[in-house]
């Protein structure tokens, strides 16, 4: 099962994401007013999906497509034992543990933008 985070006001403007069987389990505002940078809003609203596992590619691959490019936004979910974790049209998809892909993935973050202290998805 295909388990994950998205934060709505990661995506672009008019974005329509529809991947048939991905299911909102859980929708909360939080505000992080504290650790977000000048041009990152400080109210959040998170959007906890759940899908089947086949419809990881696509989902990721939807997500590559409506993510906003500035800075460095990204979803990331969990299928199995792999972590996935999206960019604008950029995907990484590593084995939990697995120290070189989640360090791959970190260093594109950095070099699209991603506030440091945002790179924080885990294993």
């Amino acid at each position: 099962m295909i388990k994950g985070i998205l934060i709505a006001e990661s995506l672009r403007p008019g974005t329509d994401l529809a991947v048939p069987g991905l299911r909102l389990a859980r929708l909360t505002r939080t505000d992080v007013s504290g650790s977000v940078v000048a041009t990152q809003p400080t109210l959040w609203t998170l959007l906890h999906f759940e899908a089947a596992d086949e419809l990881a590619d696509e989902l990721a691959q939807a997500l590559a497509g409506s993510l906003r490019p500035e800075d460095g936004w990204y979803a990331d979910f969990t299928v199995g034992e792999d972590h996935v974790v999206v960019f604008t049209g950029k995907v990484f998809r590593y084995r939990r543990g697995d120290e070189a892909g989640r360090a791959e993935a970190v260093a594109y973050g950095r070099a699209a933008g991603t506030p440091e202290h945002q790179l924080d998805w885990g294993a």
